[in-house]
C-alpha cells in the first residue's frame, strides 16, 4: 500500500496538506463508478464530463482521496490538488504500479496507416528472437499469446500502467504499442518510457479531435521528441522514420536518439526495391546497413512493404540479427481486418480492411486495382461524430479507383447514416459516373449486393471496419462483422450456383 506522500511527490506541482500524509491507498481510479473502497479517485476534466462533480459519489463508493484541480468544498477525503490531472492520473500510475517500464524494452509505433500491422510485425520478429512479447493495440492486448480485449488503441493512463506491470508479472520482456494521437495529447502515454519508436504516415485523420492538419502533427512529433529523454535503461534508442512521408523532416530534427531511415526512395537506409506484387502476396528486395535480403511475404500491397519495412528498421534498431528478421516476416500469414481475403473458392475475390481514411482508401484500393482481373468495387461508409472533411474526399477517391461504389453505413453513432452517406456522395459526384455508385444504407445489404455484383476477375473491397465485430447507432451497438457478412453471403451464393 502507498501513501498519499509518496504519491504525491511523484506529482509536479501537487498540493496535499501535511496532515494527511501518511494515509495509505490501494489502487487509483478514473470512473467513479469503478472506485472500490481504498482507491484514490482522479477527477478528469473531460470534453464531455467533468469528474469533480463525481468525487461525492467516489467518496461514498470508498475512495479515500481525491486528485483534483481545484478544492472540492464538502468533502470528507484529503484532497491533492495538482496542476493537471490528467497528467497526475498517468505519472500517479507509473509510480503506483512501480514503473514498470523501467523492466521492459518497449516499442512504440505511431502514424496514421500502418501501425497495427506493423505492431504485429515487430512482435512476430521478437518472439522469433526468443523474447517474450506484449502487444498493445487496436484489436486486441496480447501477453505472449493470452488475448485481453481493447478499448482502445492506447489504453487510459491507469489501465495502460496496470497492463504494463501485469505483463511484467507474466516475463513479458518486450512490448510493442500502438501510440494514437489521442493517446499522446490527453497524456496516456505520460510516465511510460519508450526505448525505440516508428513512425509509420501522416495523412489526414482525426481533425474532429485536433481541429487542424497541424495540431495532429505536432501531436506525433511530440511523441518522438521524448524518446529516450530521461530515460533510466539501458540498451538502445532510437526512431525508426518513413523517409517518403513530407512530414519525416520534421520528425528527424525533434529526435533526441538515433533514426534509421527507411522507405522507397534513394535516401532510405532501410530500402525495398524489385518490388513484386500480386494476389498471393508481395516479393522485395531488402538493402540496409546489415545487408542485403530478399523477402517473400503473403502481406498484400506496398502499404504493407512499408510496414515491413518499419519493422525490418525497428529490429535493427535494436540489434537483432537480419536473416532472423527476415525468415520471421516470411512466416507472417497477416493481421485480421487488414487486407484480409475472405476466400470460399468463388471466381472473384472479396478483401476486408481496416481504411477507414482518405489514404487507407486510396492505399488498399490501389493494391486491390493491382491484382483485378476485371472490375473493382468497394463498399465503405464513414462514422459519425467524427471528422467530416474527409467523407467527400473519400468519396472523390472511390469514384476514382472503384468502378463500382457501394455507399453504406459505418458507425453512424449520433449522426443520421443517410445524411453521412450524402456527405460522401457530395465528393463522388465529381469523380464517378452517376450509373456507378449507389447508396444502400443498411450495411448488411450493401455487403450483398456488392458480392452478388461481382463476376470473375473482380475483386469486391469491404472496407472501414475491418477487424470490429460491431456497428454503434445512436440508442444501440449491435454485433456485426464484415468478414460474418461476407462468408454468409458468399455461402448463400454459392449454394445457389453463383
Amino acid at each position: 500500500m502507498a501513501t498519499l506522500e509518496y504519491i504525491t511527490g511523484q506529482i509536479p506541482g501537487a498540493y496535499l496538506a501535511p496532515d494527511y500524509a501518511q494515509v495509505r491507498f490501494t489502487g487509483i481510479a478514473y470512473d467513479s463508478r469503478k472506485v472500490v473502497p481504498g482507491n484514490i479517485f482522479v477527477c478528469i476534466t473531460g470534453y464531455r464530463f467533468d469528474g469533480h462533480a463525481y468525487a461525492e459519489e467516489a467518496v461514498g463508493a470508498g475512495a479515500v482521496a481525491v486528485i483534483c484541480e481545484r478544492s472540492i468544498p464538502g468533502l470528507t477525503v484529503p484532497q491533492i490538488i495538482v496542476p493537471d490531472s490528467r497528467k497526475a492520473l498517468a505519472l500517479a500510475a507509473a509510480a503506483y504500479w512501480g514503473h514498470p517500464t523501467r523492466n521492459l524494452r518497449l516499442f512504440g509505433v505511431t502514424g496514421t496507416n500502418g501501425k497495427t500491422t506493423t505492431t504485429y510485425l515487430l512482435k512476430r520478429i521478437l518472439e522469433a528472437a526468443g523474447h517474450k512479447t506484449g502487444l498493445v493495440g487496436t484489436i486486441k492486448n496480447l501477453i505472449g499469446d493470452r488475448e485481453l480485449k481493447a478499448e482502445h488503441t492506447t489504453p487510459e493512463a491507469s489501465d495502460l500502467q496496470q497492463l504494463f506491470a501485469q505483463m511484467q508479472a507474466e516475463g513479458v520482456s518486450h512490448v510493442v504499442m500502438e501510440v494514437s494521437s489521442h493517446a499522446i495529447v490527453l497524456d496516456r502515454i505520460l510516465g511510460s518510457e519508450f526505448d525505440l519508436g516508428a513512425f509509420t504516415n501522416i495523412t489526414q485523420d482525426h481533425l474532429d479531435f485536433h481541429q487542424t492538419f497541424e495540431n495532429y502533427l505536432q501531436a506525433k512529433i511530440s511523441f518522438f521528441e521524448r524518446i529516450g529523454v530521461d530515460s533510466v535503461k539501458l540498451g538502445p534508442k532510437g526512431i525508426a522514420l518513413n523517409c517518403d512521408d513530407p512530414n519525416a523532416e520534421e520528425i528527424s530534427r525533434v529526435a533526441k536518439v538515433p533514426v534509421l531511415l527507411y522507405g522507397l526512395g534513394p535516401t532510405a537506409q532501410v530500402r525495398a526495391v524489385d518490388l513484386e506484387l500480386d494476389a498471393k502476396g508481395t516479393r522485395f528486395t531488402v538493402e540496409t546497413p546489415a545487408g542485403v535480403r530478399k523477402l517473400q511475404t503473403r502481406l498484400l500491397g506496398q502499404f504493407n512493404v512499408y510496414n515491413c519495412l518499419a519493422a525490418i528498421a525497428t529490429a535493427l534498431l535494436e540489434g537483432l540479427d537480419l536473416d532472423l528478421i527476415v525468415s520471421a516476416l516470411t512466416d507472417v500469414t497477416g493481421v485480421r481486418g487488414r487486407a484480409e481475403l475472405v476466400d470460399l473458392g468463388q471466381d472473384f475475390a472479396v478483401v476486408v480492411d481496416y481504411a477507414h481514411t482518405p489514404d487507407g482508401l486510396a492505399n488498399i484500393l490501389s493494391t486491390a486495382r493491382a491484382i483485378t482481373a476485371n472490375r473493382l468495387a468497394v463498399v465503405f461508409g464513414c462514422g459519425g461524430d467524427r471528422d467530416r472533411t474527409k467523407r467527400p474526399e473519400m468519396g472523390r477517391i472511390a469514384g476514382e479507383l472503384a468502378d463500382r461504389v457501394f455507399v453504406t453505413s459505418d458507425n453512424p453513432r449520433s449522426e443520421d447514416p443517410l445524411s453521412i452517406c450524402q456527405d460522401i456522395v457530395a465528393g463522388l459526384e465529381l469523380s464517378a459516373a452517376p450509373n456507378s455508385y449507389e447508396v444502400i444504407v443498411d450495411r448488411r445489404e450493401a455487403i450483398a449486393a456488392a458480392i452478388r455484383w461481382a463476376e470473375p476477375g473482380d475483386v469486391v473491397v469491404i472496407a472501414g471496419k475491418g477487424h470490429e465485430d460491431y456497428q454503434i447507432f445512436r440508442d444501440k451497438i449491435i454485433h456485426f462483422d464484415d468478414r460474418e457478412e461476407a462468408v454468409r453471403i458468399l455461402q448463400e451464393s454459392l449454394g445457389k450456383g453463383k
